[in-house]
């Protein structure tokens, strides 16, 4: 069984942060679990755009609001608690944040926490330096 506080996490290597948004990595690969698990805090007023090209996301949203903008088709989807969305097609999205956003994410294949987004805003195919 794994147990994991965030707030404990919060204060160790498994919380990443970037350009107004920290990550909180309660699973990662060297967990076994098959995916990995993270709280992510998106700062309100904020755009980010990425492309989980060699991973899949699902994101739950459990406290602000917001968009996401599928960036092949253009349509734009609310983001507010209760809200999910998963990037079954490695989507290409830009995410705002019109207030602080609280979400619960799942990757797949699973993080291994060295992670950083490159340039394109992808990470690293998992077998494959960051």
């Amino acid at each position: 069984m794994i147990v994991r506080n965030l707030h404990e996490a919060r204060v160790t290597d498994r919380r990443v942060a970037d350009q107004r948004w920290e990550s909180v990595r309660l699973l990662l690969a060297d967990d076994n679990m098959g995916f990995s698990f993270h709280i992510t805090t998106i700062e309100g007023d904020s755009e980010h755009t990425f492309e989980y090209k060699h991973h899949f996301e699902s994101v739950y949203c459990v406290s602000g609001s917001g968009s996401i903008e599928d960036l092949a088709t253009g349509e734009v989807h609310r983001i507010e608690p209760g809200v999910m969305y998963a990037l079954d097609k490695h989507d290409r999205h830009t995410l705002r944040a019109e207030t602080e956003l609280v979400l619960a994410c799942c990757f797949n294949p699973p993080v291994t926490g060295t992670e950083v987004h490159r340039e394109d805003g992808s990470y690293a195919p998992a077998d494959a330096a960051a």
